[in-house]
């Protein structure tokens, strides 16, 4: 039965470090699946694609979806990972790869973990295709673990994904947005696909319904908190810490949470501020700065980063009711990694 020992205090320091190691040998198969499918008769597809891929990062939603997959092989004692695993954690690395690529052409982005964007490089024409070319790879790959209801969850968070987009071209500009709107941006944009990538690994490697249950809970408020650190990160954070522009999301109108709560807070002068810079889009050398003076007056990061926390907590609940094991402490120490990232 699961016990109460699993608990913050014990799995300090936080660290990806463990769900790396026992995932590795499933990602290393993952990434041969990523690799094969970029295949294309148009050089530039691979070579497009290939540059993002390349650029790496944690990959934390094919890495989820086969932490999900472990989870249901414990479950159903089955000696491997059935190959749909890998399938499925292949097809969320190119869906999350698709909406990257698109973001940059939306926000005009020049950067991207450190190294030029694809669309800087080649073009927006060009990454837009490609984008393209790897949805339709991601759902060529669904219909390979011959699962409907994965192919389900996949594709129905691929449809969020794109609201939660739109949604958050309609708050750009608009500093007095309700949090709520913010939250319904980031779980879509974000959340839903941390939670689909979890769930469905679990589906395909055997897992009970409470085990999905629960693996869907946890992705969902570890893509939320994971967002918001992000978000808040624009504010707090060097360039080279972030592999992106420090002060991206101020100088493209983007509304996010420390934003929404220095206006909830602030003064008519500073509210004047954020109408000038964020709804006008009228920028002067310093008022970035002065962004930052003005979220530091009202404790906006270290309120945001709270809020971050709170997800957290919930992504740590969702998964008391599952027992103890390497990997329920992996996964516990990766979601509190998560909001420690440096800033």
């Amino acid at each position: 039965m699961t016990s109460d020992r699993m608990t913050k205090s014990n799995i300090e320091p936080p660290s990806l470090e463990a769900l790396l190691v026992l995932t590795k040998q499933a990602m290393a198969r993952t990434n041969d699946v990523i690799i094969e499918r970029l295949g294309s008769d148009v050089p530039l597809i691979p070579q497009l694609a290939g540059h993002l891929v390349a650029a790496g990062g944690k990959r934390m939603r094919p890495m989820l979806c086969l932490a999900g997959a472990l989870m249901g092989q414990r479950s159903s004692g089955t000696p491997d990972l059935p190959e749909a695993a890998h399938l499925l954690a292949a097809s969320v690395e190119f869906i999350h790869s698709a909406t990257l690529l698109h973001d940059d052409v939306i926000d005009m982005s020049d950067k991207r973990r450190g190294r030029d964007t694809a669309n800087a490089l080649w073009g927006n024409e060009a990454s837009v295709l490609v984008g393209d070319f790897l949805f339709a790879r991601a759902f060529q790959l669904m219909v390979l673990t011959g699962d409907i209801s994965v192919l389900d969850m996949l594709s129905t968070a691929s449809a969020r994904i794109t609201e939660g987009e739109i949604k958050q071209m309609s708050l750009a500009g608009e500093p007095a947005s309700p949090l709520e709107d913010y939250l319904e941006v980031i779980t879509n944009k974000t959340a839903i696909l941390f939670a689909a990538a979890a769930e469905s690994g679990c589906r395909v490697g055997g897992g009970t319904d409470s085990e999905c249950l629960a693996m869907h809970h946890y992705g969902l408020s570890l893509g939320r908190a994971f967002q918001i650190c992000d978000d808040t990160l624009d504010y707090a954070a060097t360039s080279d810490g972030m592999g992106k522009n420090a002060g991206d999301d101020f100088r493209d109108g983007k509304i996010t949470m420390p934003v929404i709560l220095a206006w909830r807070d602030g003064s008519a002068q500073e509210r004047a501020f954020w109408q000038r810079t964020q709804a006008e889009g009228n920028i002067n050398e310093g008022d970035f700065e002065e962004a930052v003076a003005i979220l530091s007056y009202h404790n906006a990061i270290e309120r945001s980063l709270a809020a971050a926390e709170q997800e957290i907590d919930l992504a740590l609940k969702s998964l008391s009711g599952l027992d103890d094991s390497a990997l329920k402490s992996a996964l516990i120490s990766a979601a509190l990694f998560s909001v420690k990232r440096s800033y």
